[in-house]
């Protein structure tokens, strides 16, 4: 960096989230997604993915500023069989979209006078997780769907070539089976339960800033000229020249992000699995290691196969706010009713606050 420029002090905001889930699914795919832990509780410990997290926590800042997803890309190619063959899949590229400024995208050259175009989120999620092994866990349970007490269902029992029995046939064929036609059995369901934390680190250099470096090119020069004719400021950061979006979109995203960061539900769970998953504490600040302590496991003195929740309300330039659910769980003294309401003013505070249309500025 030159002697004669100076960076904005602090241009990376971290928080961690801590929830509490019950008798609840995070992914609903492939039944619960899990890990093993080896070294304390030897069992599965369910998680969710940061993709799921940020896919979760971006449709729900969508919904705070009332914006449309961006539209999405599928590319099929037809082959020499004449069969189609997945290609692949892309967003517009284009930052006027707030899921893309936020979200990041990847658009590779298909040849011709087409380059690559690339921009990673300013958004790293880490997947939310067990607070610690001891303090989350999954149970199972063989489920049904029974509908077995409603006399006017429907049944359809097809042979080996797709033709259907008919019901004399169907009757002859479960005679000597126990075997219900109205009843379905779902083995092996999973279920998380416990409390879960999750990490946020937000680059404020590029929360707001698209490159226009040609060599490593984030957008197309098409969408450039729009950004320019749509009041979007030329202005350069440590990584180069950029783009930075307007006040006026900076204000309303700012908030709709904040509101989004702090209220955000998994949307993929299913209903009959239904929890709150509500939200016990929220740390912030600009050291990521104090934010890694600020809630935190530790083992008991009394018992090495228990562990305690903590959430440390002492730490220097980190704000902690601490819902009153939190009681019900971990040893705390300041919780408040609107410790959400706060956290998302803290939030606002810190990303209006940052310098976005000059970030290298002279001394």
């Amino acid at each position: 960096m030159k002697d004669n420029l100076k960076i904005n002090k602090m241009h990376t905001i971290y928080i961690r989230t801590l929830k509490r889930a019950e008798h609840t699914v995070f992914n609903v795919s492939d039944g619960q997604k899990y890990y093993y832990d080896n070294q304390f509780s030897r069992r599965r410990i369910p998680y969710s993915s940061g993709q799921q997290v940020k896919r979760s926590l971006i449709d729900s800042m969508c919904e705070a500023i009332n914006q449309t997803p961006s539209p999405t890309t599928f590319l099929f190619d037809v082959t020499k069989q004449k069969e189609l063959k997945e290609g692949e899949v892309y967003g517009t590229c284009d930052p006027t979209y707030a899921d893309q400024l936020f979200g990041g995208w990847m658009k590779a050259a298909k040849g011709g006078k087409d380059r690559t175009l690339k921009r990673r989120s300013p958004l790293s999620i880490s997947a939310m997780r067990a607070l610690h092994p001891l303090l989350a866990g999954m149970d199972s349970e063989n489920a049904s769907f029974d509908r077995s007490d409603r006399p006017n269902n429907k049944v359809i029992v097809r042979d080996e070539d797709g033709k259907e029995l008919t019901e004399d046939e169907i009757v002859s064929f479960l005679e000597g089976k126990d075997r219900s036609l109205s009843r379905k059995w779902i083995p092996n369901n999973s279920r998380a339960t416990g409390l879960f934390v999750f990490d946020i680190a937000i680059d404020l250099r590029r929360l707001f800033a698209v490159s226009t470096n040609s060599f490593e090119p984030e957008m197309s020069e098409s969408t450039i000229e729009k950004l320019k004719s749509e009041g979007w400021i030329e202005s350069e950061n440590v990584f180069g020249p950029c783009l930075v979006a307007p006040k006026e979109i900076r204000e309303q995203w700012i908030a709709g992000l904040a509101h989004a960061i702090i209220n955000w539900r998994i949307t993929s769970n299913q209903s009959r699995t239904f929890s709150l998953m509500d939200t016990l504490a929220v740390a912030i600040g600009d050291n990521a290691n104090l934010i890694a302590s600020s809630i935190r496991a530790k083992l008991s003195e009394e018992d090495s196969r228990r562990a305690d929740p903590i959430i440390d309300e002492s730490l220097a330039d980190i704000d902690t706010f601490i819902t009153l659910q939190a009681g019900g769980y971990i040893h705390t003294k300041g919780e408040t009713a609107d410790a959400l309401q706060q956290a998302e003013q803290k939030l606002i505070g810190l990303m209006s606050s940052y310098d976005y249309e000059n970030q290298l500025s002279k001394v």
